[in-house]
């Protein structure tokens, strides 16, 4: 039996997002802002499903627990990275002081949670709500620069995805920072 026929289908899932990561890097690098919407759009229903499909089927595992955050986490690193790399023949970028602020937030959370693992003991953070919140709107901020790039147009809906993703990393970091006060 293959490692692949082992996994539950949550957890395959978790790996083809993973795997169209550096697919999606490509296309935008090499401007085929086409193709690109299409690899990030499924792999974001990748995330949309492997959760579904973990909790109507029982398949949640503690595989797909570390898998399916991080595989998020590379996802949206790679994606606000690309798009804010200076490629002149696209309409959108995003601004680099936003990437700044968006893989610092993240650095600082799972910082924060190895820290206090190895501090205090285990504790477990789940995903808030806010937190989701937050990684939808990098992915909806993601498909909406990948489309009017893909149709040559710069737009204010972009605009409007860079403020909501500010508005949204800094609630939801100043959250996490207050869960883990409670914690403690």
């Amino acid at each position: 039996m293959t490692v692949l026929a082992r996994l539950n289908a949550a957890n395959q899932l978790t790996l083809l997002r993973m795997l169209l990561i550096p697919v999606f890097a490509i296309l935008v690098i090499y401007e085929y802002p086409g193709a690109a919407l299409l690899v990030f759009v499924t792999a974001g229903l990748t995330d949309l499903f492997d959760g579904v499909i973990a909790r109507r089927t029982g398949q949640q595992s503690t595989l797909g627990a570390w898998l399916d955050p991080m595989a998020d986490k590379l996802l949206i690193t790679t994606m606000f990275v690309v798009l804010t790399l200076p490629m002149p023949h696209y309409a959108n970028r995003l601004p680099l002081w936003l990437t700044v602020l968006i893989i610092s937030r993240d650095v600082g959370i799972v910082a924060t949670v190895a820290i206090v693992n190895l501090a205090v003991g285990r504790r477990t953070f789940k995903p808030s709500f806010l937190g989701k919140v937050t990684t939808a709107a990098y992915i909806v901020t993601g498909v909406v620069v990948l489309f009017f790039n893909y149709r040559g147009q710069a737009s204010p809906v972009v605009t409007a995805g860079i403020w909501t993703s500010l508005a949204l990393t800094l609630a939801s970091g100043f959250h996490y920072l207050s869960q883990v006060a409670r914690k403690l």
